[in-house]
Order: structure tokens, then sequence, then C-alpha cells
């Protein structure tokens, strides 16, 4: 019985074409991708980014330019090109933008002003600077009349003292025959505060601010425009903690008169006038800055009549 041969085997040597094959063929579809998901609409990214920008702006997020950013909801520009849209200043829950006038004041008319107010207030408020419950100063940014705890409050209290009623009113009838912007400010001493009411210090001194800003408001008829109110705590004193008259003089409420008043003007118009500079703030120095509060407007319900 004779034996089949077997065939030699014959080895391919060219396989590795496959594998090779479908290694190109994935990577071309790798770059196609790759190249299909750079090619975005710059156009529709644009409009994105614009309406974000001018949100954020809006609520006072970020500080925006004053160049004018007209909005074309068809052609919108593009993300790269998107200019700066100028940011506008909201005041509390109003609903309104704060603007400088167009005619402000001059500089060296409105120092003189305050120098003599500063005299009319100091005649007016004789008795109560020899108490040493008021004292009035300059610093750079206008006239501080300084309210002593001593004279309006109660200690802990954030409510005025009825026998400081008089005093307030004559400080208010002459505030309210200027027209200046007015930064209530509330401190206090080193001294730990803790109860059901406040906290801190950090809730007394603002409390005490808003108090006082409520009273102008409500009772004797100022603008909230005007307005604005800061609690510092004892973080800005005026004299050492470390003696009683000193501690005495850092528990206050500071009016600081700032300037000339804001406009009020709607927010509707407001935006109209994208080309008009947005109004700011001088913020009140602080020798600890990182431990400075910032100033805002109060939105105590109380505040309103």
């Amino acid at each position: 019985m004779s034996r089949r041969k077997r065939r030699p085997s014959h080895s391919n040597h060219e396989r590795w074409l496959v594998s090779y094959a479908d290694f190109i063929t994935l990577l071309f579809a790798f770059f196609v991708v790759l190249y299909a998901s750079s090619q975005v609409d710059k156009r529709k990214v644009g409009k994105l980014a614009f309406a974000i920008q001018a949100a954020f702006q809006e609520m006072g997020v970020f500080h925006g330019s004053t160049t004018a950013a007209p909005i074309d909801e068809v052609n919108p520009m593009a993300f790269n090109t998107s200019p700066a849209i100028e940011n506008t200043e909201r005041t509390a829950s109003l609903g309104w933008i704060a603007s400088h006038p167009d005619a402000s004041l001059d500089p060296g008319l409105e120092v003189g002003d305050l120098a003599q107010l500063q005299a009319e207030l100091e005649t007016a408020l004789a008795s109560e600077i020899k108490r040493k419950e008021i004292v009035t100063h300059r610093e750079p940014d206008g006239l501080v009349i300084s309210l002593r705890e001593a004279g309006f409050f109660e200690s802990g209290s954030a409510q005025m003292k009825s026998t400081s009623q008089g005093a307030f009113d004559r400080i208010a009838s002459m505030l309210r025959e200027r027209d200046y912007r007015l930064r209530i400010e509330g401190h206090t001493d080193d001294a730990p505060i803790h109860n059901s009411q406040f906290p801190s210090n950090w809730e007394l001194s603002t409390s005490r601010a808003t108090e006082i800003v409520r009273l102008l408001i409500v009772r004797e008829g100022f603008g909230p425009a005007r307005l604005s109110a800061a609690g510092y705590a004892e973080y800005y004193p005026v004299a050492t903690n470390l003696t009683t008259e000193g501690r005495a003089m850092n528990r206050r409420v500071d009016i600081v008169i700032i300037g000339n008043a804001w406009t009020v003007t709607p927010i509707t118009q407001a935006a109209t006038r994208a080309t008009t500079p947005a109004a700011t703030k001088k913020e009140k120095p602080s020798p600890a800055a990182v431990l400075k509060p910032a100033v805002v407007k109060s939105v105590d319900p109380r505040l309103q009549p």
C-alpha cells in the first residue's frame, strides 16, 4: 500500500500587507475625525461667547471696556474678534444703573464746599463734638462724620439711641441740601462678640451701617442711589485697641461724603448708550488690604419705606 505524498506547505511572506492596510485605514479615519472636529462653526461659537460675556458683564462680574459692542443676531462677530462689552454698575436689586452725571462738579469747588460743610457741621454739632460723641475730619475720599458708639448706640446693639435722634436729624438736614454720595461704614473694636443676634463683629458693624442707611431713606427721605453701606468689623481702627479710650474711638459709624451724587437711569435706557463709560466707585483704603471687605449695596428689606 503506497503512502500519499504530502505536498510541501507554501509559506506566504506577504501576509503583513493585510495588517498594514488595516492600520493605514484606521489611521486615515482617525485624521479625518480630527480634521472634521477642528472645523467648527466660528460664527456660532462667537454668538455663544458674546451672549455669555454680555450676561456676566451685565451682572458686574467682569469689568468691561468702553468699546461699543454692536449686537447683531444675524451675523454675530467671530469668537476671536469679540470686543469687550461696556460694563455698567447695577445698584442693589432696584433694577437701575448708576452713572456719573454729564456735568460733574469742579474739583476745586467741591473741596471748598466740603470745607464749608465741615464748618457748618462743627457749629451745629458743637455740644456733641465737645462730648466726643461726634468727630469730623477729612480723608482722601472726602469728609468723614464719625458717630461714636457712646453717643448713638448701646453696646452690642444696632439700634440708634432715642436721645441721639436730634443730632442725627441736624446732620441729615445739612446733607439733604447737598447732592453728595454717602458711604456709611460700620466699625468696631477688637473685642469679640457672639450672641443670638450678632455672631461676630462683621454682623454688628454691617447692621449698624445699614440701620443708618434705613433711617436716611425711610425717615429723612434720602434717595437710595446716593447711599451705600459697608461693614469693616475691627479691621480699620483709628486708634489703638490697647486702651479704653482707643477702643471707644474705634466703635463708630462713619458717614463718608465722597462726592456729587450719581444720576439714575433705567437699564433699558443705559443699554442703548454703550459709548458712555460706566461709573466707578473709589474704594476706601485699608491698612490690611487682604482683610478689607468689598463695599456692597445693602439689600436689607427694612430699607423699603
